[in-house]
C-alpha cells in the first residue's frame, strides 16, 4: 500500500519546524498571508487617499511571483481568484437595477454598444496602422479592451449607488461588451484555424441565446420553490445560490463561452428572489466582500510583472499605444452616452471609471493570443502593464465621482429619510409565521437600516406565579429573533411586556418605542363575527394611530411576482393615503415585483395620476373594478401562489371605510395566493403623508 489517506495529504509538506522556503506553497501560510493582506493593505492604501481594492492589487504585485516572488502562481490561487472573478460578475446580476434595466433596456444598450465599438473602431485601426499588427491580431487585442471588468464594483457597492440609473447602465452594459468581446475571440480563432464560416456564426449567437433560455428559464423555478418549501437553516439557501453560480458558469463553458457570463446571467436570474436587506443577501456580500472577490484582486495583481517596463522600447511603444487608446475611448464612450442620456458629471466620472476597468479577463483573452501564435511577447507584456494602469486608476475615478454622487442622492428633493420607518413586530410562538414576518419586517427597512425593528412579546399573567417562567421563555424566543435579524445586519431590540391584554400592551409599546409602523400577523382566525381581524388585532387598531400592516403570509416575502393592490372606493381622500401608497410601492421596489392597482368603484386614471405622485418612481398597471363581486372574481382568475394581495383599508368609520372590507381578509384567505398584506393607513395626521411627495 502507498500509505494511509492522512500520509498521503501530508506527502511533500515539512514535518518539522522551520522557515517555509520562498516561494511559500503551504495552502495554511498562503491563505494566512492572504487573509492578512486582506485586512491590512486595504487600512494602509487608504491613508494615501486610494481605494482599499488598489491595496490587495499592488501587494499581490510585490508578493506575487513577479515581484518579490514570496507567493507563488499554486492552482490553489489560480482556483481562487478565478471563483473570485465569477462570483463578481453574480453580485453584479444580483445587483443590477433590474426594474430600471427593464424599464429602459436601451439605457444599457446604448452604453454597452458605444462603450465596445469606440474602443474597438480605434484600437483596431491603431494596431494595424500604429503597431504593425495583422489586422485580426489588431481586432482581437481591441476586443482585450473593448470589453470591462468591473473592477472598482466594491466601491459603488460600498458607497450604495449601485441603483443609480448610469451605474445600472454600466452593469447592464457588461451584456454587450463582454458578449461581443467573446464573439470578436471566437470569430478570430476560427479564422486562425482556417474554419470561418457561416456555421462559427450560428455556432456562437446560438450558444448565446441557450445560455440566457436556459438559465432564465431554469433556475428561478427551482429556486422559489427550494425557498418555499425548506424550513432550514438560511446557510442551504447560500448553498444553493452557490450551485446556482457555478452550475451557470460552468454551463456557459460547456456551450463554449465565458465562465463569467454564465455567472452573470444567474444574478440576473436570482435578481427578485434575493430580497435586499434580508440574512441571505447579507451572506452573499459578506462572503463575496470578505473572501472571493479579495483573492480575486490578489491574483490580478501576481499576475502584474514590473519588469515588463524594462524589457525594450517596444513594449513600451504597445503599452503606450493600448493604455492611451483605452483610456481616451473608453472616457469618450463615457462622455458620449452621459451627452445623450443627460447625465450629471458625477455620473459620468463613475460610469467612466467603472468601464476602464480591466482584469484577469484582458489577460485570458490575450494568452488565448499569444498561444494562437497571433500575439508576441511584446504584447502579452503591454497588456499586463495596462492592467496595472487599470487597476488603480478605475477605483480611484469611481471613488472619487461616486462618493460626490452618494452624497447628492443623499440630499435629493423629497428625500427626507422616511425610507427607514420604525416597525413595532409583535411576535407570535409559531416559528414559520415568525419567519415570514421577520422577512417582511426588513423588506419594509432601509438597505442600510439605523432605527431599529421593535421584537415585542406580551406576557399575559396566569395568576399561578409562573410568570417568570414564561417571561423567560419569551424572552429565549425573542433572542433566537434577533440573531436572525443580527444575520441580515438590521439592527434589533426585544421588548417583552407583561400584561393582562395582549392588546394593551402592544399599543403602549407602540408608544413608548415610537414606532412609525406596527406589523402583525394574522391567522385567519376571527373570534368575533362582527370584527374584521379578532380582537387582538380590532383593538390595537382601534387604539393606535400609526400604519398597521395586518399580514397572512402564505410564501416567503421574497417568491413574490406580483402585488396586487386594491383601493376601496374613497380611500384617496384619506389623510393617510399618500404613505401607504408609499409602503406598497416600496414593498413593490424591494421584491423587483410587478405592480397591478385594482380600483373599486372608482377611476382608474386618477389613481394612476395619485400613485405617480408618491415616491418612489414606480410603474404600475391599474385596472378598475365595477364592483366587490366583480374584483373578487378577477383576483380569483388572475391570481397564483407567488402573488400577493394588498387592500388599504381604512379604520372602521373613517374616510374611505366600506363594509365590505370587513369581510375582504376572510375572502383574501380562501383565494389562491393565500398571501395577503392588508395596509391600515395613519390616522390624524394630515400633514404627515407630504413627506412621500415628489416634489416638482
Amino acid at each position: 500500500m502507498s500509505g494511509t489517506p492522512i500520509q498521503s495529504m501530508n506527502a511533500g509538506l515539512p514535518l518539522a519546524g522551520g522557515i517555509p522556503s520562498v516561494p511559500i506553497e503551504e495552502p495554511v501560510i498562503v491563505f494566512a498571508i492572504a487573509l492578512a493582506t486582506f485586512l491590512v493593505a486595504p487600512l494602509l492604501i487608504e491613508r494615501a487617499g486610494l481605494p482599499g481594492i488598489v491595496g490587495i492589487v499592488l501587494v499581490g504585485a510585490v508578493l506575487g511571483p513577479n515581484g518579490t516572488g514570496v507567493l507563488a502562481e499554486t492552482d490553489a490561487i489560480v482556483l481562487l481568484g478565478n471563483v473570485g472573478l465569477v462570483y463578481l460578475l453574480f453580485t453584479v446580476g444580483l445587483e443590477l437595477d433590474l426594474r430600471g434595466f427593464l424599464a429602459a433596456p436601451e439605457n444599457a444598450a446604448l452604453f454597452g454598444l458605444t462603450s465596445f465599438f469606440l474602443p474597438f473602431t480605434v484600437g483596431s485601426a491603431a494596431g494595424i496602422y500604429v503597431l504593425g499588427l495583422d489586422p485580426w491580431a489588431s481586432f482581437l487585442l481591441a476586443a482585450v479592451f473593448s470589453s470591462h471588468t468591473l473592477l472598482a464594483y466594491p466601491v459603488v457597492n460600498r458607497l450604495d449607488v449601485t441603483k443609480n440609473r448610469a451605474v445600472t447602465a454600466v452593469f447592464g452594459g457588461i451584456l454587450f461588451t463582454d458578449t461581443l468581446a467573446l464573439v470578436v475571440l471566437a470569430i478570430v480563432l476560427g479564422q486562425a484555424d482556417g474554419e470561418l464560416t457561416l456555421m462559427l456564426f450560428g455556432q456562437v449567437f446560438a450558444s448565446i441565446a441557450i445560455l440566457f433560455a436556459g438559465v432564465w428559464f431554469v433556475l428561478p423555478p427551482i429556486a422559489r420553490w427550494f425557498f418555499r418549501n425548506t424550513s432550514q437553516e438560511s446557510y442551504f439557501e447560500f448553498l444553493l445560490v452557490g450551485a446556482a453560480i457555478f452550475g451557470a458558469a460552468s454551463f456557459a463553458e460547456v456551450l463554449g463561452l465565458s465562465d463569467i457570463l454564465g455567472a452573470f446571467v444567474a444574478g440576473i436570474a436570482l435578481n427578485r428572489l434575493i430580497s435586499r436587506g434580508g440574512p441571505l443577501m447579507n451572506r452573499i456580500e459578506f462572503v463575496g466582500n470578505a473572501l472571493f472577490v479579495p483573492f480575486f484582486l490578489l491574483y490580478v495583481g501576481m499576475l502584474v510583472d514590473p519588469g515588463v517596463i524594462f524589457d525594450g522600447p517596444r513594449t513600451l511603444l504597445v503599452a503606450a499605444v493600448i493604455i492611451g487608446v483605452m483610456i481616451v475611448t473608453k472616457v469618450g464612450a463615457a462622455g458620449i452616452v452621459s451627452a445623450i442620456q443627460g447625465y450629471d458629471r458625477n455620473e459620468f466620472g463613475v460610469i467612466a471609471g467603472l468601464s476602464v476597468g480591466q482584469a484577469a479577463a484582458a489577460l485570458a483573452i490575450t494568452l488565448v493570443g499569444f498561444d494562437a501564435g497571433l500575439f508576441g511577447a511584446d504584447v502579452l507584456n503591454a497588456v499586463v502593464v495596462m492592467m496595472l494602469v487599470a487597476a488603480v486608476l478605475s477605483p480611484w475615478l469611481t471613488e472619487r465621482y461616486g462618493t460626490r454622487l452618494a452624497l447628492e442622492d443623499d440630499v435629493e428633493p423629497g428625500d427626507s429619510g422616511t425610507v427607514d420607518p420604525r416597525v413595532l413586530l409583535p411576535l407570535s410562538t409559531d416559528a414559520d409565521r415568525q419567519r415570514h414576518l421577520l422577512e417582511l419586517a426588513f423588506v419594509l427597512k432601509d438597505e442600510r437600516p439605523e432605527s431599529p425593528v421593535h421584537l415585542l412579546t406580551v406576557v399575559q399573567p396566569d395568576g399561578s406565579g409562573t410568570d417568570d417562567d414564561a417571561v423567560a421563555e419569551a424572552e429565549a424566543g425573542l433572542e433566537a429573533a434577533s440573531e436572525v435579524a443580527d444575520a441580515a445586519e438590521v439592527p434589533a431590540r426585544t421588548e417583552t411586556r407583561v400584561n393582562h391584554s395582549i392588546a394593551s400592551g402592544v399599543v403602549r409599546a407602540s408608544t413608548e418605542t415610537r414606532a412609525e409602523l406596527i406589523v402583525m400577523g394574522w391567522d385567519a382566525q376571527q373570534s368575533l363575527s362582527n370584527r374584521v381581524f379578532g380582537s387582538i388585532i380590532d383593538q390595537v387598531l382601534r387604539r393606535t394611530t400609526v400604519p398597521v400592516l395586518v399580514s397572512r403570509l402564505g410564501h416567503p416575502i421574497n417568491t413574490t411576482e406580483r402585488i396586487f393592490v386594491v383601493a376601496p372606493p374613497g380611500i384617496d381622500h384619506h389623510e393617510g393615503f399618500y404613505e401607504a401608497v408609499h409602503v406598497v410601492k416600496r414593498l413593490a421596489e424591494r421584491l423587483g415585483a410587478e405592480l397591478h392597482v385594482y380600483v373599486v368603484e372608482g377611476n382608474e386614471k386618477q389613481y394612476e395620476r395619485l400613485f405617480g405622485m408618491v415616491e418612489p418612481e414606480l410603474e404600475a398597471r391599474f385596472e378598475s373594478a365595477r364592483g366587490w363581486a366583480e374584483l373578487e372574481s378577477t383576483l380569483r382568475r388572475e391570481t397564483d401562489e407567488n402573488d400577493l394581495v394588498v387592500p388599504i383599508s381604512p379604520r372602521q368609520g373613517s374616510v374611505g371605510w366600506d363594509p365590505m372590507l370587513a369581510q375582504l381578509p376572510r375572502t383574501l384567505a380562501e383565494l389562491p395566493p393565500q398571501s395577503f398584506i392588508v395596509v391600515t393607513p395613519r390616522q390624524g395626521e394630515p400633514g404627515y403623508a407630504a413627506r412621500f411627495l415628489t416634489i416638482e
